[in-house]
């Protein structure tokens, strides 16, 4: 195996690779025996290992099945596939042939996936196993333009209508000669869908050139090394996954391990030692509740030991990014570091040197805690429609309350109640079969409406105070973003989903989902029952939820005051479609299905 040196890069100019196959091809002739990929083979039971030329000559087997399919370019194709090396050969053959790719989540609901298969026309599909199958089968009948339906696992003996087989049935033991289908770089190259939050998902299309070029400005902000080693456990087909977790470590020559679910994802940290972390924030969040549960159940000292650490790594940050002074206390940080931020540290591999945060908004208070400890959280902004990333703080301006500069090759500016407008060669070619959603927010002249509401300082630094469709105007003439309330009110951990309500009220309201773990320890102080289930209108329940939620949002406008709250009966989940597939919450849907608990909280006013 090829040994490159620590900190070496070898980025591939979007010039050269011209397409998103072409930069898979560069990348296997530059780094042949490097290792690009590592999965656990369930199989054996054992990790292993792909380099790119044993991932090339993959890729090459499933592009000779598929030229069996009488596809032409232009043709979609869809995936609803776990992370896996399988997903990367299927993407890359069918890019190869010039067919466009269309993610699907592995969670989503089977009416969702039915909808975008019909709404894409897909012609081939590619699952994990068969029990997928037959879930879409029910939901999408007729099943349109299918000709063809692949299932990695199961072996469909009970199936003998023609369109479903097995992986290992489906893809020739050998590749014959490998044909390339030259595209221009500004050609559709993939349609995913947004979570649709509210109503349908769109069509997002993105070129070649879209992908690339996103992908190229990441690491110019964020250098990724030949030798460093992400770990991915977010679905590829979210768009921060796709580009930030998949194509720059491709672009840069590094390796990617797939983690074997969000549920191992703690012991998997500890196998693979991961040098870079992406991230959505709501898995930041978990440890650092996990965290702060283990000292609240310690003594007195740990907590005080370990708010010196993250006070003291914090102002040592501060100091080294030129925004603070030196302080007498960081001639303790090796002390510290010793006795509290490196077991921090090991439980997360002890090997990362950074870790980035995206698709939602990262707490203050979160990102300041891992800071201090010594790791580096680099908030970015994006969007699906951008490819996705627009904005990243860096390693060398981190300003946590931001989300940093545009990336290279990107610009920004402020539009119409200060919607965030976005241009560049990212910016997507519009949505699938639907001009008038394209014409909405995709302006002549490039400019894209993001439809979140910001501020640019005077160092170009972007920060997302809100979003147009989700800000609540109160009947006082008062304006309120509820997302940065809700991210405060969850940093208590006996909170695990909140949603603030109040559109044409005097007043604020909570809908909340308690922790039923931290809810035992909290029944146990008050002596209320366990089963918080019983006691959804408990007045003395609400005045406890309302003290803890007012101690966290005391930051916040008086205005911006929550007087009620209403405990929900379940969690917020993607099977009863309150959560869409990237976890983003259905606001209309909360409120509709909960509408006489709502009403509840402003009954009398």
């Amino acid at each position: 195996m090829q040994t490159p040196q620590r900190g070496s890069t070898d980025i591939i100019p979007t010039e050269i690779a011209g397409t998103l196959d072409g930069l898979f091809r560069e990348r296997v002739r530059r780094s042949p025996r490097m290792i690009a990929y590592r999965d656990y083979d369930r199989s054996s039971g054992k990790w292993r290992d792909l380099t790119w030329e044993q991932m090339d000559e993959g890729v090459a087997r499933w592009q000779a099945a598929l030229s069996r399919e009488s596809l032409s370019p232009g043709d979609r194709v869809a995936l609803m596939l776990r992370n896996c090396p399988e997903w990367v050969m299927f993407e890359h053959a069918a890019l190869r042939l010039g067919l466009v790719i269309v993610p699907l989540y592995t969670a989503d609901r089977a009416e969702n996936a039915a909808y975008i298969l019909r709404d894409a026309g897909i012609k081939v599909l590619l699952l994990e196993e068969l029990a997928q199958w037959q879930a879409l089968s029910e939901a999408c009948n007729p099943i349109g333009a299918l000709v063809r339906v692949i299932t990695i696992q199961s072996r469909p003996e009970k199936i003998d209508d023609g369109l479903v087989l097995a992986m290992h049935d489906w893809l020739p033991e050998k590749a014959e000669a490998v044909q390339y289908v030259n595209h221009d770089p500004h050609q559709l190259a993939t349609i995913i869908y947004t979570s649709g939050t509210l109503g349908r998902p769109k069509g997002v299309m993105l070129s070649h050139h879209n992908i690339l070029t996103n992908a190229h400005g990441c690491s110019q902000g964020v250098p990724v090394w030949r030798d460093d080693l992400l770990l991915s456990f977010l679905p590829l087909s979210h768009t921060f996954e796709r580009t930030a977790g998949y194509y720059v470590p491709m672009m840069c020559g590094a390796t990617v391990a797939y983690a074997r679910s969000i549920q191992q994802l703690q012991e998997d940290l500890l196998i693979i030692r991961p040098t870079i972390l992406v991230s959505v924030p709501r898995i930041y969040e978990r440890v650092y509740a996990g965290i702060r549960a283990k000292l609240a159940e310690g003594p007195a000292l740990n907590r005080k030991l370990f708010a010196s650490a993250v006070e003291t790594g914090y102002s040592r940050f501060e100091y080294q990014q030129g925004r603070g002074s030196w302080r007498l206390s960081h001639l303790l940080w090796p002390l510290l570091e010793m006795l509290v931020a490196r077991k921090v540290m090991v439980k997360l591999g002890g090997r990362l040197r950074g870790a980035m945060s995206g698709g939602a908004a990262l707490s203050a208070e979160v990102s300041r805690v891992f800071i201090g400890l010594g790791l580096p959280i680099l908030q970015g902004y994006g969007m699906t429609e951008s490819s996705p990333v627009v904005s990243s703080n860096t390693f060398e301006d981190n300003v946590p309350s931001s989300v940093g500069r545009p990336i290279p090759g990107v610009d920004v500016k402020l539009g119409e109640s200060s919607a965030l407008l976005i241009r560049g060669p990212n910016v997507m070619l519009g949505y699938w079969n639907d001009p008038e959603a394209t014409h909405a927010v995709l302006a002549p002249d490039g400019w894209l409406n993001s439809g979140d509401i910001a501020r640019i300082d005077e160092h170009g630094r972007i920060t997302i105070t809100g979003r147009l469709k989700e800000i609540i105007v109160m009947s006082t003439g008062e304006k309120v973003s509820p997302v940065d309330m809700e991210a405060a009110i969850l940093r208590d951990s006996l909170f695990e989903q909140v949603m603030l309500v109040g559109e044409g009220r005097s007043y604020l309201g909570a809908l909340v989902v308690l922790n039923s773990s931290h809810w035992e320890s909290v029944s146990r102080q008050y002596d209320l029952d366990r089963d918080w289930q019983h006691l959804l209108q408990n007045q003395k329940l609400e005045e406890i939820l309302l003290t803890r939620i007012t101690h966290q949002i005391r930051e916040f406008p008086g205005y911006a005051k929550v007087y009620r709250a209403a405990l929900m009966p379940e969690p917020w989940t993607i099977e009863n479609d309150m959560l869409t597939p990237t976890l983003k919450l259905r606001r209309a849907r909360v409120l509709d299905r909960y509408k006489a608990e709502v009403a509840r909280l402003y009954e009398g006013h």
